[in-house]
């Protein structure tokens, strides 16, 4: 076998998540956010944790930015907090917020890493969710259209604050995630259990996208890159029958197309209005929307861990998959599982990475998201081996060399995380990182799959 080499040029990263590392939740003026709320509530997340201290980034940024150094990365996706530059999710920013990514941006800058920037990884102002917007009884957060004129407000303070020093700009991270597990299931933030409400949040934040695209564009230099990261499904079914097949469509309209859909294509997907009219007519889909929402943009994140297999039959209510429960039921995929019992397959993000070649043939991609979480410990003399780590990051490089090899315009990949963090609701009982955080003592020691990586960016390539 031969060294699997990549392109000159390609981008070699990690990534982040401001509530997951930054801790500092209630300094400098940051007030809180959704996951601040939703994890202080009892039974929400494992163990009573919070994202209080987290990873202590806001504190130990400098130490962070030298271990990305040390490792050869080019390129750092982190994500703005918007409590901590803008508290209540209106008016003027924070300027102390803002300072600490002026910090943290300068500091990438003198390690010669570029920084990507994100702008909302589901940390929504509590303030926004718990709002009386314009009278109605629902409440506020993402089901509510003004929440995505906020956001566009928001993203101009943040471009015009670091667009001179920030290259890179991603509007919204996963926003199925914040839409149907935040609203449908309950199981993130804010926790609402609202079918409806999660098909407007949906809309909305690619309403928040769009608008947001344009505000940048309007504060940041032309040559600027403005993008949007989703965590596509790659969805297979479990059988050739109809039955089988029709829930792999419906898992791809809610998944994917509702999405890809409105961003490329200026549309929604007739499919999924007509599976959700026992619930929604979509006349919250106003006028205009859909030519806000199709924004251009200059590439498209992927962030992608497993694959989806779906057969017939029925989920569990309440379910992030509004209008099908009773139709989609999900099927554990054969082979190795990682500790969130999520199964290991590289070929998902090969098919992932191949339709979209063929689907949005101009639109050059970034995996923005891909890792494992193992039960990681640190021997008796303070190192931490994670071979399953290393073979699943191999694998799905392999992955992403195949595609660059079958013509996929492949630009970079992030890989999650550095850091062992807060992971969401399971607390600190599941580590992402490369880097091993002893929580007790904020201690990091890069793991096995740290010198890994760093040895793969120095030779532009995987090993044999």
């Amino acid at each position: 076998m031969t060294e699997l080499s990549f392109p000159a040029g390609f981008r070699w990263g990690t990534a982040t998540a401001a509530y997951q590392i930054e801790g500092a939740a209630d300094e400098d003026g940051r007030t809180p956010s959704i996951w601040d709320t939703f994890s202080r509530t009892p039974g929400k997340v494992r163990n009573g944790d919070t994202g209080d201290i987290a990873a202590d980034h806001y504190h130990r940024m400098r130490e962070d930015v030298a271990l990305m150094k040390d490792l050869g990365v080019t390129d750092y996706r982190f994500s703005v907090a918007w409590p901590r530059v803008q508290p209540t999710g209106r008016g003027p920013a924070a300027q102390k917020g803002l300072d600490f990514y002026r910090r943290l941006v300068d500091e990438l800058q003198a390690a010669d890493i570029r920084p990507v920037a994100t702008l909302y990884h589901w940390d929504l102002p509590q303030e926004l969710e718990t709002a009386d917007i314009s009278g109605s009884a629902a409440g506020g957060g993402w089901p509510q259209r003004e929440t995505a004129e906020r956001f566009a407000d928001y993203a101009a303070l943040v471009a015009s604050a670091l667009g001179d020093r920030v290259a890179t700009w991603t509007t919204l991270n996963e926003p199925w995630c914040a839409a149907f597990l935040g609203y449908a299931s309950g199981v993130h933030a804010p926790g609402r259990t609202e079918p409806v409400a999660s098909l407007r949040a949906a809309h909305h934040l690619n309403l928040a996208h769009g608008l947001a695209v344009r505000a940048l564009r309007a504060a940041l230099p032309a040559s600027a890159e403005v993008s949007l990261t989703l965590n596509l499904h790659a969805v297979r079914a479990l059988s050739d029958s109809d039955a089988d097949q029709d829930a792999a469509r419906r898992v791809d309209a809610l998944g994917n197309r509702l999405f890809l859909d409105p961003v490329f294509h200026g549309r929604l997907p007739a499919d999924l209005v007509a599976d959700t009219a026992g619930l929604t007519d979509w006349a919250f889909v106003r006028d205009g929307d859909l030519e806000v929402t199709s924004a251009p943009v200059d590439s498209l994140g992927i962030n992608y861990y497993s694959p989806t297999v779906v057969g017939a039959g029925t989920c569990d209510v309440p379910s992030p998959w509004p209008g099908s429960e009773a139709h989609v039921r999900f099927v554990p995929a054969p082979g190795p599982r990682t500790a969130m019992d999520w199964p290991v397959d590289a070929d998902g993000l090969y098919e992932l990475l191949v339709r979209l070649r063929d689907e949005l043939p101009s639109v050059p991609l970034l995996v923005t998201e891909n890792g494992a979480a193992y039960d990681d410990y640190a021997d008796p003399s303070g190192a931490v081996h994670d071979p399953e780590r290393v073979a699943y990051l191999h694998a799905h490089l392999a992955a992403v060399h195949r595609a660059l090899a079958d013509g996929v315009d492949v630009r970079g990949y992030f890989l999650w995380s550095l850091l062992d963090n807060f992971e969401w609701a399971y607390g600190y009982g599941k580590r992402f990182g490369i880097v091993h955080v002893d929580f007790a003592s904020q201690r990091r020691t890069p793991k096995d799959s740290a010198r890994w990586y760093a040895d793969v960016i120095a030779r532009g390539g995987l090993p044999s």
